[in-house]
């Protein structure tokens, strides 16, 4: 059987283990704290922005047909 000792009278390594041994994860859950943004701020990027880096909106004026009068 092992005799008690006092943790302030353990060597260096052992508080460590016994300190790894306590430490529990938080698994999923992110300990940080989430500030909600006020709605009233303005925004530079609207919701609707739409990127047309691709190039499709430049031909899309191309595609639709004139009318013949």
């Amino acid at each position: 059987m092992k005799k008690f000792v006092p943790y302030e009278k353990l060597s260096k390594s052992k508080k460590r283990e016994l300190d790894r041994k306590k430490r529990v994860t938080w698994g999923s859950v992110n300990p940080v704290t989430k500030k909600v943004e006020s709605k009233k701020l303005y925004k530079r990027k609207s919701r609707n922005f739409t990127d047309y880096s691709d190039g499709f909106g430049t031909f899309t004026f191309l595609i639709i047909p004139f009318a013949q009068p």
